[in-house]
């Protein structure tokens, strides 16, 4: 096993007053280099405060968080800067020379087949090709953690595939720890390597996910792991709310 780049103990967020039940309570969590883990949970259920407290945008009041320095966000809206061209935007706040910046800025841009689309102005890009440049932004960093917050949420279907498929192509090739923010079951069944399930401030389960790759819907397994983590949220395979569906006759009852 490798080093831990993310060592979590008894981390607690509260929001509310200590009256309330913790956001965050008492949470565990190690990753390790080259780990693709999968956070999923209920709306609500603290999932990004997670997230924004491992990005250093939350400050850690309870328990302890070990995150390194270099670590990367990528959110669900790619956030460029629209008086920037694409290549300015992957290079901003490199160090080094502005030659420097160019040049590891377009090496990123080449990764994510953006070469093209250097020189073009963010409000020109569709909406695949600005998350592509907010993926090249945080990979030009080089980052030991990435930190994914629901980044495919917004694309229509086909986009977030190829999408998906670039970003375990490309956590393959730079091996940084990932955690991924997601509702998305399949999506975490296809990336990850780990599945964690939040729930009432707890994580409720830790699945590893040892399906090869490149990994298939259709397979058996694929199949009773997506059943096991939709059991684990709450919901029945039709993705319907399972404490919310009412017992069998209850509805011929009340009628009657």
């Amino acid at each position: 096993m490798t080093r831990p780049v993310v060592e979590v103990h008894g981390l607690t967020r509260r929001f509310h007053g200590p009256e309330r039940p913790p956001v965050l309570d008492r949470i565990d969590l190690t990753i390790h280099r080259g780990e693709f883990v999968a956070l999923l949970g209920r709306s609500g259920s603290g999932k990004t405060t997670l997230l924004r407290t491992l990005a250093g945008l939350d400050p850690v009041t309870e328990g302890r968080a070990t995150v390194p320095e270099r670590r990367a966000v990528v959110f669900q809206e790619p956030r460029l800067l629209p008086w920037k061209k694409v290549w300015k935007n992957v290079a901003l706040g490199l160090p080094g020379s502005a030659a420097e910046a160019r040049r590891k800025a377009e090496a990123a841009l080449a990764e994510v087949e953006l070469t093209h689309r250097a020189e073009a102005w963010p409000l020109t890009l569709s909406g695949g090709e600005a998350q592509r440049t907010g993926l090249a932004r945080a990979l030009v960093r080089e980052p030991e953690l990435l930190l994914l917050d629901e980044p495919f949420a917004a694309l229509d279907a086909l986009t977030r595939l190829r999408m998906q498929s670039l970003v375990g192509e490309l956590v393959q090739a730079h091996r940084p720890a990932v955690l991924l923010v997601t509702h998305d079951v399949e999506e975490a069944l296809l990336l990850a390597d780990r599945a964690l399930v939040l729930a009432g401030g707890h994580l409720v389960e830790d699945i590893p996910i040892g399906l090869p790759r490149p990994r298939r819907r259709a397979d058996p397994a694929f199949e009773a792991l997506r059943l096991r983590l939709l059991g684990a949220l709450g919901v029945d395979e039709d993705g319907h709310d399972a404490a919310a569906r009412p017992a069998f006759g209850a509805d011929s009852r009340q009628a009657a």
